[in-house]
């Protein structure tokens, strides 16, 4: 026992250490893979250490295309081709770690990615395919540059910014996205007045319901009579 006592004693004195649990070396490097299929807009399998392996963006979301409950969710298939594109183009794709955990409670790698040195993620934000979602530190490493992305999104409307309601911090609402197209198709359905320019090129307006309306071909389409008038039309019956 004193033996024992005694080598550790000269273990710490002469500055050695005992190898640590987690391998947290070369996060901040990164690897080059191959990518052997795009899952969706968020999560790919590669090769990695010789192996296939599901790897999942780190500090991303994208809507499904096959959710266990949920299903196919609206702009989910958009995402995922999106993602496939910025792959395919590139000439190399080279993953990243951060300093936490390295996977997911599904057992997949967690992972910074990057098309020909350009971050996917920082794309998929940028063009309104994807939230910042799953910030769980010390896997933050660039959040802020993601939350920056995706407030040019959010302040251009595109994407699943879009559909108002649609993207939350739980994830996305189907419901508020049928909504959303729903009251579009409506207002679009009442905007039927047809607006035609003659061969003398005398803007005409014609109602539903008016007499030539079904063989007007229009030039414009307007939901009241005083948009018509307002742009110049006169009505079908002057």
């Amino acid at each position: 026992m004193k033996q024992f006592i005694l080598l550790i004693s000269l273990l710490l004195l002469s500055g050695c250490t005992f190898p640590e649990t987690a391998d947290t070396a070369n996060t901040e490097g990164r690897t080059a893979v191959e990518i052997t299929e795009v899952i969706d807009g968020d999560t790919v399998k590669i090769i990695y250490e010789g192996n296939e392996t599901t790897v999942r963006y780190l500090l991303i979301d994208t809507p499904e295309t096959n959710h266990p409950r949920f299903g196919e969710q609206p702009l989910g298939q958009e995402a995922t081709e999106r993602n496939r594109e910025l792959i395919e183009q590139a000439e190399q794709i080279e993953i990243e770690f951060d300093d936490g955990d390295r996977l997911d409670d599904y057992d997949r790698l967690l992972a910074y990615f990057y098309a020909d040195g350009k971050s996917i993620q920082e794309q998929l934000l940028e063009e309104g395919f994807a939230r910042v979602a799953y910030v769980f530190p010390p896997n933050t490493r660039y959040v802020e540059e993601f939350r920056e992305a995706e407030a040019d999104a959010k302040d251009a409307e595109i994407g699943i910014w879009e559909f108002e309601n649609y993207s939350t911090d739980r994830g996305f609402n189907a419901d508020a996205y049928q909504q959303t197209e729903a009251t579009s198709t409506n207002a679009d359905d009442d905007c039927r007045i047809k607006g035609n320019i003659n061969r003398s090129g005398n803007k005409i307006y014609h109602m539903p319901g008016s007499p030539s309306y079904e063989e007007t071909n229009p030039e414009e389409w307007f939901c009241t009579e005083q948009q018509a008038r307002d742009a110049g039309f006169r009505s079908s019956g002057q």
